[in-house]
Formats: C-alpha cells, structure tokens, sequence
C-alpha cells in the first residue's frame, strides 16, 4: 500500500525574549503566528548555565482559555498552583496544566546553579472547552512511554498515539480522549548523525518538528537547523534523519481548531469581551473559582 509522505512547507526562527521575572528565552509564537500554529500558540526554550539568565522564575500569575506543557530536560522547576498542586519536575519530566476558566499558578527554578533546560508550550482549548475547571497532571521521566531505536536514538511519547517505524506506541499524558480534544500529539526525538525514523499519526493534522540540538536533514526539502521550527504538510509518514552531529527535536501534532483567537498575556479567548471579563474576574479574585 502507498503512503505519503508529509514534506516541509516552510521554516519559522526562534527569537530570543525575556518573561516572567527577566527570565531568558527562545520563542517561536506570537499572534501573528496563531494561525500558522493552531492549536498550538507558542513554544519556549530555555537554555543556560548562568543562573542570571533563569533564577528569577515565573512568579505567580494566571491563565485562562489554554493549557501549559512544560517539558524539562536538565534541572528543575517547582510548579505551585491554587488548588493547592504543588511538585517538582526534574530532566525528563513533565508538566500537563489545563487552565481552563483559570489558574493562578508560580513556576520556579528549583536550583541556584547549573544547566536549566526545558520547554514551555501553550496548546489551545475549543471554545466549548475554554471555561472548564482546572486540571493538572504530573509526570516523572519515568512515566513517558519510550522507542528504542536501532542505531541508538530514541523517541519519547508525551502525547498522543503515533507508530515510530510501524510501532504503535500511546502517550503517557492521559486525558486526551475528549471528544473536543486537539488530538495534541508531542514528542521528543533524539538521533544519532545520519540515523533515520519514520513517524506516523493522524494524517489530516499539520505538523510541526522544533530542533533544539544539531540539525535534521530532509532530503530535497534542505537541513533544519537549531532553533528552526519546521511546518510540515499533511501526511502518514513522517520521515526524520539526523544531521552531521545527530538531533534533538520535539515533534508536535495537532487538530486545528479555526477558531478565532483573541489573546492578551496570559489569557486566550475568542472575543474581546470574553477577554475583557478574564481580567474583571482577576481583578475581583473570581478566576480561579
């Protein structure tokens, strides 16, 4: 049977920023980008060995309308919220939050020195899903469903069910089977230099390949190079190869909502005035209620 490969449709370049308390990161996202992500919003890296760069976290602050991954891949990070969650994500660990009709939530370095590592992104909820209580759920390295490959890489399910190289293999996040779901697929692929995978999940979802070390090569489409986002096409198959070093990349997935979007800071609606009555409930202490 013929199957069709998903190629590269175009490239977006991280930008360096700062957020939360002057905290240095990478982004890919922006309004500018909502539809070009859908249902994705953004996606941040953070990268350093100065505690300068990190040490003054993400002091509390709200969400609304989205819910949070963040992704750790050396150090840690302390998660508090005001459902009284509370817990540390080490390298490998991961953090699923759904902010729905609100959070008030803190994310801190749980460290004064050395590597701090890991990713943040924001995934959209439906808008008959954007008021629905608070959730979060917490996973240890241990708990993420892993593919050994052949030549000594790998492929981490955070989310999702996939097939790597014919495989089937499900995410470890549970919680994603509502019938309103964004279908979120995420995964975090290492390969060793020249080392090949192919990777399949629901063919009519975009996807979207984030390289955050070495490079992938991808035949006549060129290379992707660190802190490159690749949108790819739709597709069965989406085949990967590691560049001269090897690469590390998070592969994403995801059912797009078109839907429209209205975001300011930390909320995500579908209208102003669903905008303007998050920060009259914040105002008033009624968020996250």
């Amino acid at each position: 049977m013929n199957t069709s490969n998903r190629v590269l449709l175009n490239t977006l370049d991280a930008q360096a920023t700062n957020d939360g308390d002057g905290v240095r990161i990478h982004r890919v996202g922006g309004q500018a980008l909502n539809q070009v992500l859908d249902p994705f919003l953004m996606i941040d890296e953070i990268n350093s060995d100065d505690a300068a760069d990190y040490i003054g976290g993400f002091p509390e602050h709200p969400h609304r309308g989205f819910e949070t991954i963040t992704y750790m891949k050396a150090g840690r990070m302390r998660h508090r919220d005001h459902m009284g969650n509370e817990g540390v994500i080490s390298a490998g660990g991961v953090q699923w939050m759904t902010a729905g009709r609100g959070v008030m939530h803190s994310e801190m370095p749980e460290q004064e020195s050395g590597l701090l590592q890991g990713f943040q992104l924001w995934l959209n909820l439906p808008a008959a899903s954007k008021m629905k209580p608070a959730a979060y759920c917490d996973l240890q390295s241990r708990d993420i469903a892993e593919v050994n490959l052949s030549e000594g890489g790998q492929v981490r399910a955070i989310a999702g069910d996939i097939e790597v190289n014919g495989e089937a293999v499900s995410g470890s996040v549970p919680g994603l089977s509502d019938p309103l779901s964004t279908q979120a697929v995420m995964l975090d692929v290492w390969l060793s230099a020249g080392e090949q995978v192919n990777i399949g999940f629901k063919a009519e979802n975009p996807a979207w390949v984030y390289v955050y070390e070495g490079s992938l090569q991808l035949q006549a489409d060129g290379d992707l190079q660190r802190r490159q986002m690749g949108l790819f096409s739709k597709g069965e198959i989406l085949p990967l190869q590691g560049g001269a070093v090897g690469a590390r990349a998070l592969v994403l997935s995801g059912r797009p909502l078109k839907e429209p979007i209205v975001q300011y800071g930390p909320f995500v609606m579908n209208s102003s005035a669903e905008i303007e009555q998050a920060f009259i409930d914040y105002r008033s202490n009624q968020l996250a209620i």
